[in-house]
């Protein structure tokens, strides 16, 4: 049994996607929606959602090309302009007007998005580790690794991997810890082998943008200004750096900020410092 429902629909395109649907869709409390990193998907959310879903609704979309979402033919699909409008068309699908969006890495990116461009449409936002700069190195670190498939041939050699390739991850998290994030991050193809839950072309669209001028963030993050917003970051985070961590508060003087101790990026929102800042940023919804 699990403690969701299983929700497909059309995109706009034609596309069929995915989310974890929970909780009461009738509850009067704000509903949450949670997206993920840009490589990862709603298994991420599961305990957060399940610890949620007795007060509120709670949607954990797999974006196009990830999870139990379809791969898109058009690589050139990868991009937040597309993944934002199949995240709007989602929330109408689901008779969801606003919601308060928690967005991790990449999501922390199109939550702020959508909370700009649909003002009606975010109650408030968690970022969680991300901001309007992105370090250089870490973005370094996760564009080597998305467009390469690496095919484990079993859990465990799954799990040796990850713990090579994201050192600064989890360094205290236990054993059963990173068998969760392998069973997240992997899945048995028809060869087998575990691969990589996400399309590896969705590396392409990333690397193009690479080689033109960032947009400017920090304009978009201004937009936040009138909603609550609670921040957080790992506190060995290698793309979002203490300095830009103190700029955020001081641009948004209200801004929540909390430091996840001894971890990267990102936080899986089920550390103790996590839970207690979700909680108590959630109870003004």
């Amino acid at each position: 049994m699990t403690a969701y429902r299983e929700l497909t629909f059309l995109a706009q395109d034609g596309l069929r996607l995915y989310c974890r649907d929970y909780g009461d869709p009738l509850s009067a409390r704000t509903p949450v929606l949670c997206l993920s990193g840009l490589v990862r998907n709603s298994a991420d959310f599961d305990p957060l959602a399940t610890r949620l879903m007795g007060e509120r609704r709670v949607l954990c979309p797999d974006y196009r090309g990830r999870g139990r979402s379809a791969r898109d033919p058009d690589w050139s699909h990868y991009e937040p302009r597309t993944y934002i409008n199949d995240i709007l068309h989602l929330m109408t699908l689901a008779g969801i007007g606003r919601a308060v969006i928690v967005g991790t890495s990449l999501g922390g990116l199109l939550a702020t998005a959508i909370a700009v461009l649909r003002p009606t449409a975010a109650a408030g936002v968690v970022l969680n580790d991300i901001g309007p700069d992105v370090a250089t190195d870490g973005l370094a670190r996760i564009t080597a690794y998305v467009g390469t498939d690496h095919p484990q041939p079993n859990w465990e050699s799954a799990v040796r991997y990850l713990r090579h390739l994201l050192p600064r991850l989890a360094p205290k998290a236990d054993d059963a810890w990173w068998r969760r994030l392998a069973e997240g991050t992997y899945r048995q193809g028809d060869d087998g082998l575990l691969h990589f839950d996400w399309d590896v072309a969705i590396a392409k669209p990333f690397l193009h943008q690479q080689q033109k001028l960032m947009p400017d963030l920090w304009a978009l993050y201004r937009g936040l200004r009138r909603l609550p917003v609670l921040a957080l970051r790992g506190e060995i985070s290698d793309i979002l750096s203490a300095a830009a961590f103190r700029r955020m508060a001081l641009e948004k003087p209200d801004l929540v900020c909390v430091t996840v101790p001894d971890v990267g990026h990102t936080p899986s929102l089920g550390e103790p410092t996590s839970i207690a800042a979700l909680d108590a940023f959630l109870s003004n919804f």
